[in-house]
């Protein structure tokens, strides 16, 4: 009996060519055993993987973290997208390290077996960032923040990864893993992290398949989306959107935009009626909104272990950005603390390393400015709505 008969293996054609699907498991060391069993008996023109081209690099480039640009990253406003990254990348290193093999082994396997016998390489799923941010805007906009607060703690601060995770990850794969715990609960979660990729992933496949390039080809999948991507190929895709609808962006809701605008519009006028009624209260309403404001970014920045200076920025920058919603809290303390604390060309190449255990966010310079981002970010936005509050309260 062959290596790979202990795996799921369905088989179908479309249009003259012959696809073998073989589903794996992304901790198994059979799984990557089952690749290289197929591709050495078998003559594949082209191997497909249950990759994007961003997770593809890092699979094959580990030091690519190394070559970030920090101050880009805040100032494009993608720290909080980088965290999140990171957070995954740990919670995959902890698996290589309790269980003995790098998880997506397998899919190293095969795009190695493929490059040494010139064999395409296909790239099947869609980009983690447009999967990522399509799970953000599919969420409602008050659970958005539990979402995300909800991965970082899973990942940051569980130092033993359980057994529930770790049979998850035989069946799907870091991201289904990772959001595993919301998405058994919530369809928004599913539909653009499961089902959507399972369309995606069928139908780069069927338009290869559909080419008059392949006459066989191995797909390797996750064998949690191994019935889902036999179903749309069986249909002919009937049911699946567009490769170009699954990479859109959808837009989001725009009365939400609205809201920071609506809070500091309402902060002014509770200013000018506190001042109308006696200057005494004016200035006391300010100086609420200034130590509430400051003092709870200036405390986010604490928990970050941010430079004192950095922390007195916190408190001097988030009463004045709140009032201004183009401009967070968190780039401005975030920049102050990579200026003052330059991150080491060490802190970029032992970045992965160090955010597997907790303390190692706060130790490495890179992820610490990140912490400082979110949690004066975080502190600085339960000010406002505390702050505000008060303000209501003082007038009323």
């Amino acid at each position: 009996m062959s290596i790979a008969d202990d795996q799921p293996i369905e088989t179908l054609t479309i249009n003259n060519c012959e696809v073998t699907l073989l589903g794996t498991a992304h901790v198994s060391k059979s799984s990557a055993d089952a690749v290289e069993s197929l591709i050495n008996n078998n003559n594949y023109d082209a191997i497909a993987i249950e990759l994007c081209p961003s997770r593809y690099n890092a699979l094959i480039d580990p030091d690519s973290l190394a070559k970030m640009d920090l101050f880009s990253v805040i100032k494009s406003g993608k720290a909080a997208m980088v965290t999140a990254s990171l957070a995954l990348g740990a919670f995959q290193q902890k698996m290589a390290d309790e269980l003995g093999i790098e998880p997506g082994a397998e899919m190293k396997m095969a795009a190695d077996l493929a490059k040494q016998s010139n064999k395409p390489v296909l790239l099947i799923d869609r980009e983690v960032g447009i999967t990522l941010k399509r799970v953000y805007r599919n969420v409602p906009w008050w659970k958005r923040m539990e979402l995300f607060s909800g991965l970082l703690a899973s990942v940051m601060f569980s130092e033993k990864i359980s057994e529930e995770d770790i049979e998850k990850l035989k069946e799907g794969d870091v991201l289904d893993a990772t959001f595993s715990q919301f998405a058994e609960s919530s369809t928004e979660i599913y539909t653009p992290l499961v089902n959507e990729r399972d369309q995606y992933m069928a139908r780069r496949i069927f338009d290869e398949a559909q080419s008059s390039e392949h006459q066989s080809m191995l797909a390797v999948i996750g064998a949690g989306h191994l019935k889902g991507i036999k179903g749309y190929l069986d249909s002919q895709l009937d049911g699946t959107k567009s490769l170009e609808e699954l990479d859109s962006i959808p837009p989001s809701s725009r009365w939400p935009k609205f809201i920071p605008w609506i809070i500091v519009t309402l902060v002014f006028v509770g200013f000018g009626i506190g001042f109308n009624r006696a200057p005494e209260l004016g200035w006391q309403l300010v100086i609420e909104w200034v130590v509430i404001n400051g003092g709870l970014s200036a405390l986010g920045a604490l928990l970050a272990n941010a430079h004192p200076i950095t922390i007195i920025t916190a408190f001097l920058a988030a009463p004045i950005t709140s009032l201004n919603p183009t401009v967070g809290a968190g780039m401005v303390t975030a920049a102050m603390e990579a200026w003052i604390r330059k991150p080491r060309v060490g802190d970029f190449s032992t970045l992965k390393k160090d955010t597997v255990n907790v303390g190692g966010w706060w130790k490495n310079r890179v992820s610490r400015t990140l912490l400082v981002f979110l949690f004066s970010t975080i502190g600085s936005a339960a000010g406002t709505y505390i702050a505000g509050y008060r303000i209501f309260e003082q007038l009323s």
